[in-house]
């Protein structure tokens, strides 16, 4: 009985030091496994990001070539307005890359603003949505005129509209060139609503913007655009 005791008691210990040495060796495989996942979550982050500016790179691209008339710089947005009171983005080119004052700043879905300061190397630019801007536009279909006013976020207003003009919902407003101060025919939105009073002498025309101003990372700068009397 000693003896059996005694093998039954080595037989338990060594099959607890096995399984110890089984689970050390499990802890350590874990380990690498979780700093396997680490790392192919670090690359696929890094592989959608890539992908993210591939397709940015390559929205561009197509601007460019659908409009070769224009001379085109590509920037990065590297800083914004934290309040959303002024409504403005900083870029990482300046005087030393070509950028002016007034120079139209636009993506491949449509207008954003215009430079209103310059460093040599970055420049703040005024976004459309600011209610200090105010562009000269065109309702594409009826080529009826008017001014569009920043209202902050995505709202703007097309103003001066006498009530007597064809606008409509889905119409699609572009820069008229009047002024000097914009293209012709850049995209500044569409049309959400009319709104017709016979007692005010212009409608109220509200017009959605394509572009995500909160959102922008890369701009273009129209460099083959002089504005005319541009003051900020």
């Amino acid at each position: 009985p000693l003896q059996y005791s005694f093998r039954w008691a080595s037989t338990r210990v060594a099959h607890l030091v096995q399984t110890l040495r089984q689970l050390g060796s499990l802890q350590a495989q874990v380990s690498e496994l979780q700093e396997t996942v680490d790392r192919l979550m670090i690359e696929n982050v890094r592989l959608r990001e890539a992908e993210i500016e591939l397709a940015n790179l390559r929205e561009q691209l197509n601007f460019k070539l659908a409009n070769p008339t224009y001379e085109l710089l590509a920037a990065e947005v590297i800083g914004h307005d934290p309040s959303n009171l002024l409504h403005y983005i900083i870029i990482d080119r300046g005087a030393q890359d070509g950028i002016t004052l007034g120079m139209p700043i636009i993506t491949a879905r449509g207008l954003v603003g215009r430079v209103t300061s310059v460093h040599p190397h970055s420049a703040r630019v005024m976004l459309l949505t600011d209610p200090a801007s105010a562009v000269s536009a065109l309702v594409q279909r009826s080529r009826v005129t008017g001014l569009v006013q920043g209202q902050g976020h995505q709202a703007l207003t097309m103003r001066y509209v006498e009530q007597g003009e064809d606008v409509q919902e889905s119409d699609i407003v572009l820069t008229s060139g009047l002024g000097g101060n914009f293209p012709k025919r850049l995209v500044i939105g569409q049309v959400t609503s009319v709104k017709r009073n016979d007692v005010d002498m212009f409608q109220e025309v509200q017009v959605q913007s394509p572009v995500h101003f909160d959102r922008l990372e890369m701009v273009l700068a129209i460099q083959s655009f002089a504005p005319l009397d541009y003051t900020p």
